[in-house]
């Protein structure tokens, strides 16, 4: 059953399936506000849960880049859609997350993301942030998240010098 018809909807067993099956497409933002601090929330879900990570989402079927950008932009950030012009998201490139639950937390149950990455500016002054996915959030410079032991490993990678080292697998 669909949510409303321009969400498409499986059932858990079904969603169960296809992330035991296949790997998953994601987008992680990587905001900045005026003062190069990242911002990063403290995740409420399996399988990163309690891990200080960057806000994003899964692309979903039949939508494209840019939608999904802008979907993840108002329900991860509380922006409006067009709140970043398209100009201002910059790609950083293209990464793989392995773990070793799925997003109902049970063990044994693998997920595989890979995610685009892309950085943009905080243009939301004081705007709420949304709940739904981090239940608190906190800003950070590149240099504090690489030495902070909550954040999670997959978010420190994009903030590594390039060639340092591989991705956590």
């Amino acid at each position: 059953m669909n949510k409303n018809k321009n969400e498409p909807w499986l059932a858990a067993e079904v969603f169960r399936q296809a992330v035991a099956a296949l790997p998953l497409v994601s987008i992680d933002l990587l905001v900045e506000d005026h003062l190069g601090r990242f911002l990063l929330g403290r995740r409420s879900n399996p399988p990163a849960q309690g891990s200080w990570f960057v806000p994003g989402g899964r692309i979903r079927k039949g939508e494209r880049r840019l939608e999904a950008l802008r979907r993840l932009l108002q329900e991860e950030l509380g922006l409006a859609p067009d709140a970043v012009p398209a100009q201002e998201l910059e790609f950083r490139g293209v990464y793989e997350h392995f773990y070793d639950i799925n997003f109902a937390g049970e063990a044994g149950n693998p997920t595989h993301y890979v995610v685009l990455a892309y950085a943009l500016r905080w243009p939301g002054g004081d705007a709420a942030l949304p709940l739904a996915q981090h239940g608190a959030y906190r800003w950070l410079t590149a240099e504090q998240v690489l030495a902070d032991d909550g954040v999670h490993a997959y978010v420190k990678a994009y903030f590594a010098e390039p060639g340092a080292s591989d991705q956590p697998g």
